[in-house]
C-alpha cells in the first residue's frame, strides 16, 4: 500500500503549494479500494451490516443505511461516509469505531474520489481483508456463514473480470495457446477440445474391467480447453508459497483474498523431482483452490475437470481401453506406469501424445476431476457432474507410474480414500494434503463457456475434505 500512500502525500503536498493545481484523476482500484476493504467491509459488508450499511459494493454505497446514502457522488460535504471518517475517534459515531481515526492522506483520498464522481468500476464487490478483526471483531473467528459470504463476495469479483476479460480476448477459432503466469517466467500450454459425444465408461469385455466402469452409455460433452499436461511443481508451488508468486506489493487482484495451503511437514515431492516434474498428493480441495488462484491470476476461468471431460479427453475419438487401441504392449511408448516409471513420477510431456495432443493422460500421475465416485447413469447424459455431497470418495483417473497396465486405462476410475493422509501429522488432518497419493496430481479445464459466479462458487467450493 505504500504506492498509493505515497502517492496521496505527493498530491496533498502539490494541493497545498499552488491553490487550484490539477491532481491525477483518483484510483479506485489502487488507492480507494484497500482503504475499504481493510477498514469497513468487516462492519459494514455481507458477512456483518452494522447501522444496515454496506460498503461493500457501488449500489450499497450509494443507497447507505438508517441515515441515508454513504457516499453522493461529487458532493464530499454530504457524504456521510466522509464526515463519519473525519470525526475525532472519541465522537460517537466516528469511524472506524473506538479509533484509531484513518490518516489523513487516507481521508484526503476518499474526499478527493467522492469530488471527483466517486467513480467505482461496474461489477466490483469488495472483500473483508482485516479478516474481521478490526475494532468491531478484534481476535473473532469468522463464522462459517460468514467464510461463506467471503468467497462469495470473492467469486463475484472474479466473476466480472473473468467476463470482461473475455470479451476482449474472444477469437474467431479455437487453438492452442501457451499462458505465462503473471509476474512469474512460468508457462503452460491449453489444447483445445472439440464438443461432441462419447460412450463412457467400458465393456463388459474390456481386460482389467471393474464393476464401477459400466454400464456404458451415450454422453455429449461440450467444448473445453485443456491442460495440455499434468500440472508440474513448478506451477503449483507458486500457489503453495506466495512468495514465489512475484506478486507485487500492490496487485490489482484479488490473489491474497484466495485460500492457499498450509506449509507441509514434510518435502511433498519426495526426492522424485521438481523442476518440470508433475506436482503431487494434493487434495481435491487444494486443487480446486488452485484453480481458484489460477483464475484470479490470469484472468482465465479454470475449473478440474468432470470425470465426463476427462474421460473424453482422454479417448480423444477412440472407443478402445487406450486412445491408442487395445494392445497393452504400445503403452510404454504413451505413458509412465510400473512396467517402465522405475518406481517415481517422471518429468511430464516426454512420452507421446494422444490424438488431440495431451500427454500423460494415462500414467504419470493419477488425476483428479470434480465428481463424486457414484454409478453410472443408463441412458444420455449431456455434461453430466455428480457434485459433491461427502468428503470421500471423489473420482481420480487415468492411472500413475505405480500401477500395472491393466489400471492404465482410459475408462479406469479410482475413488478418494481418508487413507490417503494416513501418515499426515496434523490433527485434524490436513484439508490440503494427501501424504500418502505419491501418485496423485491433476490438470485444469477451461470451457469455452464462461459459468455464472454461483456455478464458479460451487466448482470452486466442491469436495472439501473434512477428516
Amino acid at each position: 500500500m505504500l504506492q498509493w500512500f505515497g502517492r496521496a502525500l505527493v498530491c496533498a503536498a502539490l494541493v497545498a503549494a499552488a491553490a487550484g493545481a490539477a491532481c491525477a484523476a483518483v484510483d479506485f482500484e489502487q488507492q480507494i479500494r484497500p482503504i475499504l476493504e481493510q477498514n469497513c467491509v468487516s462492519c459494514h459488508g455481507a458477512a456483518k451490516t452494522r447501522g444496515s450499511l454496506r460498503l461493500d459494493s457501488n449500489d450499497a454505497a450509494l443507497k447507505g443505511g438508517k441515515s441515508g446514502p454513504a457516499v453522493v457522488p461529487g458532493k464530499p460535504g454530504e457524504s456521510r461516509l466522509l464526515r463519519r471518517i473525519e470525526m475525532s475517534p472519541e465522537e460517537e459515531g466516528a469511524m472506524p469505531p473506538d479509533g484509531p481515526q484513518l490518516p489523513k492522506a487516507q481521508r484526503d483520498l476518499i474526499r478527493a474520489w467522492i469530488a471527483e464522481g466517486a467513480v467505482w468500476p461496474a461489477g466490483v464487490t469488495l472483500i473483508d481483508r482485516a479478516g474481521g478483526a478490526n475494532a468491531a471483531g478484534a481476535g473473532r473467528k469468522l463464522t462459517p456463514a460468514e467464510l461463506v459470504a467471503r468467497e462469495h463476495a470473492v467469486v463475484d469479483q472474479l466473476h466480472a473480470r473473468i467476463a470482461a476479460q473475455a470479451k476482449e480476448t474472444a477469437v474467431a477459432k479455437p487453438a492452442p495457446y501457451d499462458v505465462t503466469i503473471p509476474h512469474t517466467v512460468i508457462t503452460y500450454r491449453m489444447t483445445p477440445i472439440p464438443a461432441g459425444d462419447f460412450m463412457m465408461g467400458t465393456p463388459q469385455s474390456e481386460p482389467g474391467r471393474k464393476p464401477n466402469e459400466g454400464p456404458q452409455h451415450k454422453v455429449h460433452v461440450d467444448a473445453f480447453w485443456m491442460q495440455t499436461h499434468e500440472v508440474t511443481w513448478d506451477e503449483y508451488r507458486l500457489f503453495m508459497f506466495a512468495q514465489q508468486a512475484g506478486e507485487p506489493a500492490n496487485p490489482d487482484e484479488v490473489v491474497d483474498a484466495i485460500s492457499r495451503p498450509t506449509h507441509p511437514y514434510v518435502e511433498m515431492s519426495f526426492g522424485m523431482g521438481i523442476n518440470g516434474y508433475p506436482a503431487i498428493s494434493m487434495t481435491q480441495h487444494a486443487a480446486n483452490k488452485y484453480a481458484e488462484w489460477l483464475s484470479a491470476k490470469t484472468g482465465e476461468f479454470y475449473r478440474l475437470p468432470t470425470e465426463a471431460e476427462w474421460e473424453y479427453a482422454c479417448r480423444a475419438g477412440s472407443d478402445t481401453a487406450y486412445s491408442f487401441g487395445n494392445d497393452p504392449s504400445k503403452l510404454g511408448d504413451y505413458a509412465w506406469y510400473a512396467d517402465n516409471s522405475n518406481n517415481k513420477y517422471q518429468k511430464v510431456a516426454t512420452k507421446k501424445p494422444n490424438a488431440w495432443g495431451l500427454y500423460d493422460m494415462l500414467g504419470n500421475v493419477q488425476e483428479w476431476t470434480l465428481d463424486q465416485l457414484a454409478p453410472y447413469s443408463s441412458g444420455e447424459e449431456s455434461n453430466p457432474w455428480v457434485r459433491s455431497t461427502k468428503s470421500y470418495p471423489q473420482v481420480t483417473k487415468g492411472g500413475s507410474w505405480s500401477d500395472s497396465a491393466a489400471d492404465v486405462r482410459c475408462g479406469a476410475r479410482v475413488g478418494s480414500d481418508p487413507t490417503w493422509k494416513q501418515q499426515d501429522p496434523q490433527l485434524p488432518k490436513s484439508i490440503w494434503y494427501h501424504t500418502d497419493a505419491q501418485w496423485l496430481g491433476f490438470r485444469l479445464v477451461r470451457p469455452a463457456k464462461i459459468p455464472s459466479a454461483d456455478e464458479m462458487f460451487h466448482y470452486w467450493n466442491s469436495g472439501v475434505e473434512k477428516d
